[in-house]
């Protein structure tokens, strides 16, 4: 028997849309996990330490930004931008930190195409937000990690953004790793097999080399600011912690740097080598264009339609003719030996 009293949904109505993830410790030290949206309000009133995990492509949680938290409108606006720089911003009660994280396409082709995604993080003196559009795997990771030992949280949100932007850091070395097995067979292939797909892939790596140069260097930017300058959301013992990611993204740079040399240094000794290849090629055409060359004059002469020739009445006439052509050719490769150009 159906309960009357028992809301139903039907197929018409839509979908509710999802809460963003929460966790959050009590000053008493309780723990709350995914609590509802209109609790996080009065969670932020309490004083305890909160983690809040925007979806921003759910318009809802994306609408908590202004309604809850009252960022600034600027800061907002960047959270909606796909194409924003990786920096640092201070305003009034917290840092707004924007960061790239990379990871290599699964659906494509192409085996070096990168994809990148941003992550937006808000820092207060309690409470930490962060944005993205979608899963996102360095959120997730840490996630579960607080799932399994939630002291994390207790030591302060701070502690939970560096957890993030390590992660989110570490994403590089996945990818630096593919490129130095890249690297390690790319001689084989150049310098012994001649494989003349390896400059396409040599391409497609330099060019991932380069991309991943070019997000990295503002994340630089980012992970010295929050090490070295004073701030009232970052103590001097929080700022340690970052120091170690600032570490990881100049290790990172270092060997972009690195690949980048080898690459290029690879690239011009293949092309060399191909420039080499095609040397001896025309110098091989050479030699039979000089033994070609009286042949074709001698025959050319004695081929002409006149009726008196010499030698036409001989009966030798054609083995001398043979002789005196092998000879003359002879004669050229050896004379353009003997001035090097051969």
């Amino acid at each position: 028997m159906t309960n009357p009293d028992r809301a139903t949904r039907t197929p018409t109505d839509p979908l509710p849309e999802p809460a963003p993830r929460t966790f959050y410790r009590s000053p008493a030290g309780h723990d709350v996990v995914d609590c509802p949206p209109r609790e996080l309000a009065r969670l932020l009133a309490e004083g305890g330490l909160l983690w809040v995990d925007i979806d921003s492509t759910v318009r809802s949680q994306h609408a908590m930004l202004e309604k809850v938290f009252h960022f600034h409108p600027l800061a907002i606006e960047d959270t909606l931008n796909p194409r924003s720089r990786a920096k640092l911003e201070e305003y009034d009660g917290s840092l707004f930190v924007i960061l790239r994280g990379v990871r290599l396409a699964e659906d494509t082709e192409d085996p070096y195409d990168l994809e990148t995604q941003e992550l937006y993080c808000f820092l207060g003196p309690r409470f930490l937000v962060t944005v993205h559009a979608g899963p996102m795997a360095s959120i997730d990771r840490v996630a579960e990690t607080i799932h399994r030992a939630p002291d994390l949280l207790s030591r302060g949100v701070e502690r939970v953004l560096h957890a993030i932007l390590d992660d989110t850091i570490d994403s590089y070395f996945p990818i630096l790793q593919q490129i130095d097995e890249f690297i390690d067979g790319l001689e084989e292939r150049v310098f012994v097999k001649f494989d003349e797909s390896a400059l396409r892939d040599l391409f497609h790596v330099k060019r991932l080399v380069l991309s991943l140069r070019r997000y990295l260097q503002p994340s630089r930017e980012v992970m010295n600011v929050l090490t070295n300058r004073p701030s009232a959301l970052l103590t001097a013992d929080v700022q340690l912690y970052f120091r170690d990611i600032y570490d990881h993204v100049l290790r990172i740079n270092d060997s972009l740097d690195t690949y980048r040399d080898l690459l290029s240094s690879t690239m011009d000794a293949y092309l060399t080598q191909v420039s080499n290849r095609l040397g001896a090629t025309t110098k091989a055409l050479s030699v039979v264009a000089t033994m070609s060359l009286p042949f074709v004059v001698v025959s050319g002469m004695w081929g002409m339609n006149f009726t008196r020739i010499p030698l036409s009445g001989w009966p030798h006439g054609f083995l001398v003719l043979l002789v005196v052509q092998l000879g003359l050719g002879l004669l050229l490769l050896f004379l353009l030996r003997r001035r090097g150009l051969l």
